[in-house]
């Protein structure tokens, strides 16, 4: 043990001499728009993926409290032995409708969504493709496979077709890749994507995670932003974000796809059910959104007129009009550096550097939310130009 601790000391050191250290602040409020932290500091916040402002939501609040005095606090088991309550089937209706799906299977988040999948689905004879910069859960889901695993270089769509020329004698091929890339903010290109796995018979797969719930005309996600809606083969999602932020995830597709998954994912079978207050908060958030582009709408504004003016400004924003905004420092302690003096001005904002991000390509990513108001976005506009004429990253 003392090697052990002598060698984890050693690349703490390393860690902290790079500046790439992460501090975990605490918050000592809900999560929302507007936030307080353990010390008394009060700060807007724009690093959260509260989307739709509806982890504080007053009306998803009281759901979660009727479900917590009526089915309790958890199940104490997993979902086939004495595990499912007909709220995680009610859930999962909901969420299969909302995606024009056959049907969904919950998970205790997306992570293990993606991490049952790919080992339940592919065989030896199967070949996956996965874009290079997915998403770790993703990753570490094909991992688990036994299928060959080809890394497609990021949204080139050449290199995908190369590779599923390369791969015709497999079974079945499934193309894999986020729908929204979280630290950059750009979107998969859907339409050739699928116009390739028409061409090779291929099977498609998206994480939907940041697109689920506010992304495209009516938040249905990636599909819905190019017009593609039912188009995917299979999509994974969470709840933990734009869904009422507390925790879940799931898996949508054809029945008999679910079917198998409720019989051999590993992370399904092996994983208590989701709290029913979870459940309960997600399943208002569903009704809220479903009949209603209010929200949406909103956030649309919101982003609009932040991406529109910090780009006037001088600064380079990644993404595709994304409420992912992240900008572009490339130096990792300058990135620190900014991130906190951000929070001087009761903006709370994070820096992201290796290895969260490539070496050489540090940002602040900005997530905006339905919860802001235009003054909110305007104070922090102000604060980001006022701190980055100081540290001479713009002029």
């Amino acid at each position: 043990m003392s090697l052990l601790i002598e060698s984890i000391t050693l690349e703490l050191k390393a860690i902290e001499a790079a500046g790439t250290w992460k501090k975990e602040r605490v918050i000592a409020s809900p999560q929302r728009a507007r936030i307080v932290l353990k010390n008394g500091i009060e700060a807007l916040n724009f690093c959260a993926n509260n989307y739709l402002g509806l982890s504080d939501n007053n009306e998803v609040i009281s759901a979660a409290k009727i479900a917590l005095d009526k089915y309790g606090a958890g199940l104490s088991s997993v979902r086939f032995i004495c595990g499912t309550q007909e709220i995680h089937v009610e859930l999962e209706k909901k969420i299969a409708r909302f995606h024009g799906r056959e049907n969904a299977i919950l998970y205790a988040s997306c992570f293990d969504a993606n991490a049952g999948l790919f080992e339940t689905l592919l065989t030896s004879e199967d070949t996956v493709l996965s874009d290079e910069l997915n998403h770790a859960s993703i990753i570490d889901g094909i991992r688990l496979c036994k299928a060959k695993k080809h890394r497609y270089k990021h949204r080139d769509m050449v290199d995908l077709e190369n590779k599923l020329q390369d791969s015709m004698s497999s079974r079945l091929r499934l193309i894999a890749t986020d729908g929204v890339f979280s630290m950059d903010g750009t979107v998969t290109p859907l339409p050739k994507i699928l116009e390739l796995a028409k061409k090779y018979c291929a099977l498609t797969f998206v994480d939907d995670c940041h697109a689920t719930g506010f992304f495209g005309n009516s938040g249905r996600g990636t599909e819905d932003y190019f017009n593609q809606l039912g188009s995917i083969d299979i999509i994974n999602s969470t709840l933990g974000k734009a869904l009422g932020g507390a925790a879940g995830g799931y898996t949508t597709g054809k029945k008999e796809l679910i079917d198998l998954l409720r019989q051999r994912s590993r992370p399904y079978l092996f994983s208590n059910s989701l709290p029913p207050p979870v459940v309960a908060s997600a399943s208002k958030v569903m009704d809220l959104i479903i009949n209603s582009t209010e929200i949406l709408d909103r956030l649309k504004s919101n982003t609009n007129l932040f991406r529109s003016n910090m780009k006037k400004a001088g600064f380079t924003i990644s993404g595709d009009n994304h409420p992912i905004c992240p900008i572009m420092i490339g130096d990792a302690r300058l990135t620190t550096e900014f991130a906190d003096k951000m929070m001087e001005q009761g903006i709370y904002v994070t820096g992201f550097s290796y290895p969260v991000v490539p070496k050489g390509k540090a940002r602040i990513r900005v997530q905006i939310s339905a919860a802001h108001s235009q003054n909110d976005i305007e104070h922090a506009i102000n604060a980001f130009v006022y701190n980055a004429r100081k540290l001479k990253i713009i002029k």
